[in-house]
């Protein structure tokens, strides 16, 4: 009859073998990966040709320095501003109808063009000409939408 196994021995690898094991390890790897890496290394040839892995290593090595100018830079006043300003913009945006945004850009840009024909004509309104033109269905349209545009502002501005 067999006896019991009562001790099990662990087999230590030496140094030499460990270091071995981890070579085949990283070779296999390698094998495996070959065209991702070979890939790789041609993008990092490419970023020392053009100079900005050099860049990139400076800045990496100056980093709290570059990092002390970058908070410094973004938290002047006219940054934030700009933020703040970005920012609410973004959240007037999202409240306004797109059909309605539509059709007033088509409209600016329909009044822009012949507002600048009526620069090449260079000619001059009177008080009796602005009285007609407040005949003409279209401008009293304009100008009413500005009235209620103006209505609107100041009712918000009251807040």
């Amino acid at each position: 009859m067999a006896k019991p196994i009562k001790v099990i021995e662990k087999i230590e690898l030496t140094e030499e073998q460990k270091k071995m094991q981890s070579l085949e390890n990283l070779l296999s790897g390698v094998a495996e990966n070959k065209d991702s890496l070979l890939e790789t290394l041609s993008l990092i040839q490419e970023l020392h040709d053009s100079g900005i892995l050099d860049a990139f290593g400076s800045l990496l090595k100056a980093k709290e320095k570059a990092a002390k100018i970058a908070v410094g830079q973004l938290t002047r006043e006219p940054v934030t501003n700009m933020i703040n300003n970005a920012m609410a913009a973004g959240g007037m945006l999202t409240e306004l109808d797109p059909e309605t945004t539509g059709k007033l850009a088509r409209s600016l840009t329909n009044g822009l063009k012949k507002a600048e024909l009526g620069l090449k004509e260079n000619s001059k309104i009177g008080v009796l000409d602005l009285m007609k033109a407040l005949k003409d269905p279209d401008i009293n349209r304009a100008i009413g939408f500005g009235f209620n545009l103006l209505k609107g502002m100041g009712e918000g501005l009251k807040e």
